[in-house]
């Protein structure tokens, strides 16, 4: 291979391939600039925004959840762009290190500006950003593989999620504490500047990395094929109840962390910062992924077959448990008590093992059950779940909300109503997924 020619194939290996370790890298520093910046967002609307004037003018609690939930839905559309650009024109190499820069370049917009402009051009730049690069990158670890290492690719994606946590882990008990003691230009800075050094470390291991090249205008003909449009909507039938997922999970980064605010926040002899709380949740999936994939799921296997659809059901019921503690927590919070953050932990316990094994699971299966050309964008349509996810927390928050800013919902109700709705999505989706016939992980490398 010459030094200016990129491999376009995986390399033959029954071990890990040597990309891995850049790809894992650079996530683990792109996921401490998000879990940082996204850490600590609705603080900072809350208590830090400022108008035109440069004097401080906060949001509501209600109008930050609907900024908030609207900003994630952004970033799990604009996949869609990163997939066309990846698949069609550039390639996941080059989408991925161009869209990493105007990554960069929003993280900046909201180190140098705390305004509402300057909130929308940061908020707008990292959703195209972060956005445009989610289908790339975790299609571009799978086509690091080959048929002699595909039965290394479940474990590749556990460590991929892995690297996830272990960046956003250390974000988030960072970033609460750089917004407090030197405010918004430095806490928002700081996770920039990882976004810069995960650049740097993608492009290190551009010639480890297996370069497919795009298909250009074959990929359209490919996707509207008889037999792709027929295995794209059945993949479609199996997404359909994992908004409802995502609706509940991405609000343990706003409504969990108002509600913790009204908690005992002494843990363990320290008093977190209601940002902080969040940490729960990628410290039990470091210390979660090992146990269930050497530990859980090879036990269970030995009584009944665990699929990726099996699994991705269970953790849907999962959900519903988490929120119901959660509801629990307001009625204790509203008949006067001050609950001890330790009742949070519980919830997150749930959350978390419920996100392992619909997350990860999720990905894998995006992967595996998608055609080889069209991998991309299935990925990007698999994350469209997640925008309507949060949309739809969205549009709830912007019906509940009275002229005053206060809910006409109560705290209680407001998390039953969201359990209910969980269980009715993880009803559906048993329904569906017991009609579904999953490709093995082989064929769909090879076909």
């Amino acid at each position: 291979m010459s030094k200016n020619k990129y491999r376009t194939t995986p390399v033959d290996t029954d071990k890990f391939p040597p990309g891995v370790p850049y790809i894992i890298g650079n996530e683990a520093a792109e996921r401490f600039c998000f879990y940082g910046m996204r850490g600590i967002l609705v603080v900072f609307m809350t208590q830090y925004l400022l108008n035109r004037f440069g004097q401080v003018s906060p949001m509501g609690e209600e109008e930050a959840k609907v900024w908030y939930h609207n900003f994630m839905a952004a970033i799990y559309f604009t996949p869609f762009l990163g997939a066309i650009l990846s698949d069609i024109f550039w390639g996941k190499y080059k989408t991925i290190l161009n869209l990493s820069i105007i990554y960069t370049l929003g993280c900046a917009a909201l180190a140098l500006d705390q305004s509402r402009i300057g909130l929308l051009i940061g908020l707008t730049l990292i959703a195209i950003g972060s956005g445009g690069i989610k289908p790339c990158v975790s299609a571009n670890v799978g086509d690091q593989f080959g048929s002699r290492n595909a039965h290394l690719l479940s474990k590749v994606f556990g460590w991929f999620y892995f690297s996830v946590n272990a960046g956003s882990l250390l974000s988030m008990a960072l970033t609460p504490i750089l917004l407090e003691k030197y405010g918004p230009k430095v806490a928002f800075g700081v996770p920039g500047v990882f976004m810069f050094t995960a650049t740097l470390i993608f492009w290190m291991g551009r010639y480890k990395f297996a370069h497919i090249p795009p298909s250009g205008s074959k990929s359209f003909k490919e996707t509207f094929s008889i037999k792709n449009l027929k295995t794209i909507k059945n993949i479609l039938w199996i997404f359909l109840p994992l908004p409802l997922f995502w609706s509940l999970f991405d609000q343990s980064s706003s409504a969990w962390i108002f509600q913790a605010s009204r908690m005992d926040l002494n843990f363990c002899g320290y008093t977190l910062l209601p940002a902080q709380t969040h940490i729960f949740n990628p410290l039990m999936v470091l210390i979660f992924i090992p146990i269930f994939n050497y530990g859980l799921y090879p036990f269970l296997n030995k009584f009944f077959k665990l699929t990726q659809l099996r699994k991705i059901g269970i953790g849907m019921f999962i959900t519903v448990i988490s929120f119901l503690i959660a509801a629990m927590i307001e009625s204790f919070i509203v008949k006067g008590n001050t609950p001890t953050i330790w009742w949070q932990v519980l919830s997150y316990a749930f959350l978390t093992t419920a996100e392992v094994m619909v997350s990860i699971t999720s990905l894998e299966f995006a992967y595996t059950q998608a055609p080889k050309r069209l991998k991309s964008l299935i990925m990007a349509t698999y994350y469209l779940t997640v925008t309507a996810g949060n949309l739809f927390t969205s549009l709830v928050n912007m019906l509940i909300q009275n002229p005053d800013g206060s809910s006409k919902l109560g705290p209680v109700e407001y998390y039953v109503f969201f359990a209910g709705a969980m269980f009715c999505a993880a009803v559906l989706f048993t329904l569906i997924a017991m009609r579904y016939k999953e490709t093995p992980v082989e064929e769909s490398l090879q076909g």
